[in-house]
């Protein structure tokens, strides 16, 4: 996928309480908590990112409530950080069901999910939409998922190798189906051909399969493959499967370097540039002060805990036992290589970011840059980020939800829409069709 000449837009949700702002659910403009437990709730907001003319909603997903911090999940439950952690795939069907264009990314990890499971549910999802799914593939870096399906923490390069074999049988189910293989012809009563349709018998290092696909194929035949794999082997995993890829770095610099290197992966791989999809928070008001004392309230709301709580999971590390000013590239991590690296960026000045500056940016946003502002301020940010990054577009995240959103589809989009730069109009009726426009 090669840079769009539009800016592509995706918005960022988990299935939980917050998305990276540690207590927003307890803010009084945020009526997510509630909405969790409606299903017209997420259709609504469906709508809204449809008006808005978003490629997809993309739901992170850690399956598992982080007990890294002092051994303990505590703290995760104490102040609902990415707890209750609720499973994103019924969403994306009730989402799908409420638009026509909309698409959903999902994330599923290699690990606890036999692949043939796997493909039997993202393809059922895809079929179901027309073709609107995405599959985010991630290997499962929390010890608190893999302790919690009774696995032990695989070594990070692993991992990826693990997720290529994993790819390996996905693409063999996606492509079992010859020419002519599905005639599903009423009158003969024949479904399928048989002999057009491959049977599948992988045998290998870390699974076994044995099948024919369980799922009919959709309007794009898969799912459309995100990654945010950024340490080294990620990134030649990522290389090789996807189709966009998802990025946290932490200011325009830090983009522009992450672009150059990906793309001289990508290149010395055989294959074209991806488009990234670069992470970015948005905190909106009517005014600037408005929207700087929305942060405000937002940041003075996080406890310390809470942020090193969020710390301690992508670095596989309990932070309580850390010095809370070491620089943080100090910290080693079987864990989010590519977080680590990201966050000890923060700065951007070449200073050396502490545990404690990365606890409550990470308590804050989760690493994402912010930009802040109008309407009219946060439009003039983005442009100047996606121009100056040479990024596919961005992966939206709303601090507090639902209002936000809505503040940003009614406020921002249409003046990025007059500047030409975000599409007035979907391009086809598929993800795939949408996102590599």
């Amino acid at each position: 996928m090669t840079r769009s000449s539009q800016m592509h837009m995706v918005h960022m949700f988990f299935h939980s309480p917050i998305t990276h702002t540690a207590l927003s659910w307890a803010n009084e403009d945020d009526g997510h908590l509630a909405g969790m437990a409606s299903f017209a709730y997420w259709q609504d907001i469906a709508r809204t990112l449809e008006r808005g003319r978003f490629d997809a909603a993309f739901f992170a997903d850690t399956p598992a409530a982080s007990d890294q911090y002092r051994g303990s999940s505590d703290t995760p439950l104490k102040h609902g950080v990415v707890w209750p952690t609720h499973d994103p795939f019924p969403l994306a069907a009730v989402m799908t069901a409420a638009t026509q264009h909309l698409g959903i990314g999902v994330t599923l990890s290699v690990t606890g999910n036999p692949p043939y499971l796997a493909h039997r549910r993202l393809s059922t999802l895809d079929y179901l939409s027309g073709g609107r799914i995405g599959w985010n593939i991630v290997t499962g870096h929390m010890q608190a998922e893999h302790k919690a399906i009774g696995q032990g923490l695989v070594p990070h390069d692993e991992r990826y190798d693990m997720a290529d074999e994993f790819m390996e049988i996905c693409y063999a189910l996606w492509d079992a189906y010859g020419e002519g293989a599905l005639p599903m012809d009423k009158v003969s009563g024949v479904m399928a051909v048989p002999d057009r349709v491959k049977r599948l018998v992988h045998h290998g290092k870390y699974f076994q399969c044995e099948a024919v696909p369980a799922t009919l194929p959709s309007p794009q035949g898969r799912p459309v493959i995100f990654q945010a794999g950024s340490s080294g082997r990620g990134m030649e995993f990522a290389v090789k499967h996807a189709e966009a890829i998802f990025a946290i770095q932490p200011h325009l610099a830090a983009m522009k370097r992450f672009r150059e290197k990906f793309d001289k992966v990508a290149v010395e791989a055989g294959r074209d540039p991806i488009g990234i999809l670069f992470g970015l928070q948005y905190v909106l008001g009517s005014t600037e002060a408005e929207a700087n004392q929305r942060l405000s309230d937002l940041k003075e709301r996080i406890p310390l805990d809470a942020g090193l709580s969020r710390l301690s999971a992508p670095l596989g590390v309990d932070c309580s036992t850390l010095d809370p000013d070491q620089p943080l590239e100090d910290v080693p991590t079987q864990a989010s290589r590519g977080m680590a690296e990201a966050l000890s960026q923060m700065a951007g000045d070449g200073r050396k970011i502490t545990v404690r500056d990365a606890a409550i940016q990470m308590g804050l946003s989760v690493g994402l840059p912010q930009v802040v502002g109008s309407p009219e301020q946060v439009a003039d940010q983005i442009e100047t980020y996606w121009r100056e990054s040479g990024g596919l577009g961005f992966n939206l995240s709303a601090p507090t939800k639902p209002g936000m959103i809505t503040e940003f589809v009614d406020h921002v989009v249409p003046i990025l829409q007059k500047r030409g730069i975000v599409r007035t109009d979907y391009e086809g009726t598929t993800l795939r069709d949408n996102i590599t426009a």
